[in-house]
C-alpha cells in the first residue's frame, strides 16, 4: 500500500497508532522525505542506514530507529531488508522518545508491530485493535534509548574529517594526523568535536567502525574479513567490542 494512502486513512480513522509493511532488496534506496507523524523503522530481516538531520544510523534487526514528525530522512538497505513502520500521531501521547534515536526492539513490541499490521483501522479505543494500539504505544514509551547513532559536526573541517572516516574506517592515522590535516591542533580537534558532536573524537571513530561491521554482517562476510577490513588487530579484539555493544557475539548477532 501507498504509504500515503495509508496515513490518509489511518488520520480519517483517528487512530493514534498504525504500521505498514514493505520488503527492499539489497542496495535500494529510498529517497529523502519526512512525514507528518513521528515513525519507528524496524527491519524483520537486514539492515537499514539511515541519513537524517543531525548523523546517521545503522539499524540491525534487533533494533529499530526513532524519528520524529518532519525530520527528512533518507534510507538504504544493505541485505534484503523486510521493513515493517510504525506511524505515531503528534496527539498519541507523553512520554514517547524525545528526538531521534535508535531503540532497542524486545520480543513483546516485535510481535505488537508485527500484528498491528493487519488491524482494521476503524475499530475503537474499546476494540481488540484499539487495545493492541494503546499497548504498543505503552511499550514504545518504555524502550531504551541505544548508542548506534553517529551524530555529525557542523564544522566543515571536521565533517571533512568524518567523511573521510566513513568512507574509510580502517585509516589508523593518529588524532594528531587528522588535525594536522584539517588546520588544527589535536587539543581544538577534541574540544570541537565533543562541543558539536556530543563524543570524544575515539569513541565516535569506534562507532563508525561499528556501525560499518555491521552492513558487512548483514550481508553474509565473515567476520574475521569483517574484523581486519575495519582496522581491528584480530578477530578477537572485534568480538569483544561487539560483545560490549550488544551483550553478544557478532556469530550469533543475526541469529
Amino acid at each position: 500500500m501507498d504509504v500515503d494512502v495509508h496515513l490518509r486513512d489511518m488520520a480519517r480513522a483517528g487512530v493514534p497508532v498504525t504500521a505498514i509493511a514493505a520488503d527492499y532488496p539489497h542496495g535500494h534506496v529510498i529517497a529523502p522525505h519526512s512525514h507528518a507523524y513521528s515513525q519507528l523503522l524496524y527491519a524483520i530481516e537486514g539492515v537499514m542506514c539511515i541519513d537524517a538531520q543531525g548523523g546517521r544510523w545503522v539499524v540491525p534487526p534487533t533494533r529499530g530507529v526513532w524519528l520524529e514528525a518532519g525530520i527528512a530522512h533518507q534510507v538504504r538497505m544493505s541485505g534484503d531488508v523486510k521493513m515493517r513502520t510504525v506511524f505515531v500521531a503528534a496527539d498519541a501521547g507523553a512520554q514517547l522518545p524525545q528526538g531521534s534515536c535508535v531503540l532497542g526492539i524486545p520480543p513483546l513490541l516485535r510481535e505488537l508491530i508485527l500484528a498491528a499490521i493487519d488491524l482494521p483501522p476503524g475499530d475503537g479505543p474499546a476494540s481488540r485493535a484499539g487495545c493492541l494500539r494503546q499497548l504498543l504505544l505503552h511499550e514504545l514509551r518504555a524502550l531504551p534509548v541505544l548508542p548506534l547513532h553517529l551524530p555529525l559536526p557542523s564544522d566543515p573541517r571536521l565533517r571533512a574529517v568524518c567523511e573521510r572516516l566513513i568512507e574509510a574506517p580502517d585509516d589508523g592515522r593518529t588524532v594528531d594526523a587528522w588535525a594536522g590535516g584539517a588546520g588544527m591542533s589535536a587539543r581544538t580537534l577534541h574540544r570541537l568535536f565533543q562541543q558539536q558532536t556530543g563524543m570524544r573524537f575515539g569513541y565516535w571513530r569506534q562507532q563508525v567502525r561499528l556501525l560499518a561491521a555491521l552492513e558487512r554482517l548483514a550481508r553474509g562476510d565473515k567476520v574475521v574479513d569483517v574484523a581486519l577490513d575495519h582496522g581491528y588487530q584480530s578477530q578477537s579484539a572485534f568480538a569483544a567490542m561487539f560483545r560490549r555493544h550488544f551483550g553478544m557475539p557478532p556469530t550469533l548477532f543475526y541469529r
